[in-house]
């Protein structure tokens, strides 16, 4: 499955499995057409109206939360914390993301992550968080976290985070773009040293 995940930068990933799925586009290169586009919250660098119209065919359908759609236009489905859709034949969950010990990403805004369910194993990508209390029932096989600090948890939050949810697999996210660099991915990695397997992707074109 690793290798059905390409990393665009920051929080952008296309994966292919049965659909072919987008998080967060910013900054794509290429024309592409998505099956299902799934955005986390309104801030510029995850709703990005530019991005999503390069990736954006008739059939693609866009998942986003209620503050998004106001920018969006196409087959769009909102979504709030606790909300389970199938899209496609895609199940996805909408999971809390969240700060906790900064204002950038407020509870009350019901920004979220996503649980989604390709070829059989559970991805999640966590959007703008800090490491929740949630965490320690999310069920995931592959989890992408953020690791820059400063609006996100750090790598060392993360790997706390990675500790909750047990994935089988964790790749870092959300550094070498806005903020945070390869040696947030690093200490992550080196965190989990023996615990959880870490494979930090190379940024790559879609």
């Amino acid at each position: 499955m690793v290798k059905d995940i390409h990393w665009l930068g920051h929080d952008t990933f296309k994966i292919v499995g049965e659909k072919v799925i987008y998080t967060d586009p910013f900054k794509i290169k290429n024309k592409d057409t998505a099956d299902i586009i799934l955005i986390t919250h309104e801030h510029f660098d995850h709703c990005s109206p530019e991005d999503i119209k390069i990736l954006q065919g008739t059939d693609t359908v866009i998942v986003a939360t209620q503050d998004c759609a106001k920018k969006l236009t196409g087959k769009l489905k909102t979504v709030k914390p606790g909300d389970k859709i199938t899209v496609e034949g895609i199940e996805i969950e909408a999971v809390p993301s969240y700060n906790t010990n900064k204002q950038f990403h407020p509870k009350g805004n019901n920004w979220v992550g996503y649980i989604f369910t390709v070829r059989g194993q559970r991805i999640y990508i966590a959007g703008d968080t800090d490491h929740i209390p949630e965490m320690k029932n999310f069920k995931a096989d592959i989890a992408l976290l953020p690791v820059s600090g400063t609006y996100v948890m750090t790598a060392e939050e993360a790997v706390k985070a990675a500790l909750d949810i047990k994935p089988k697999i964790a790749m870092p996210m959300h550094y070498g773009s806005i903020v945070g660099s390869k040696d947030d991915a690093k200490k992550f990695a080196e965190g989990l040293k023996g615990k959880i397997e870490v494979v930090i992707l190379a940024e790559g074109k879609q």
